[in-house]
């Protein structure tokens, strides 16, 4: 259970350190890449959804055992982003940030697997 309540602590800060900044940088991010964010409710809505994510990360690192049947969802919001930046990748279609970032969240979703088989039913 130690292992699942660190993995998340670790998630959802380190998430956090890197998501909230975003909500003032959307002109600097349509600027270095490119075009423009034309639509800053897209933009604003996926920040603060994956926001909302890293706060279901502390949450769910305070007490595994009796959030275990939330980590297969986790493991999927890792996964969406993830394998969907990686295609992405593969066809010439993101930046190596995008990428990196990519690859952060495949890492968290096995550790989120390890996670969930880690933690005792309750």
């Amino acid at each position: 259970m130690k292992f699942a309540k660190w993995v998340y602590l670790f998630a959802g800060i380190s998430g956090l350190i890197i998501l909230i900044p975003q909500y003032f940088t959307r002109v600097k991010f349509g600027i270095d890449y490119p075009p423009a964010i034309t639509h800053p409710e897209f933009y604003y809505g996926f920040v603060g959804l994956a926001v909302v994510w890293q706060i279901l990360f502390l949450v769910l690192s305070r007490d595994p055992e009796r959030y275990r049947p939330m980590m297969p969802v986790t493991v999927l919001e890792k996964a969406s982003f993830g394998f969907a930046a990686l295609a992405l990748h593969f066809n010439g279609g993101v930046s190596p940030l995008i990428l990196g970032g990519a690859i952060m969240d495949l890492v968290l979703g096995v550790l989120f697997v390890m996670a969930y088989f880690k933690t005792r039913k309750n």
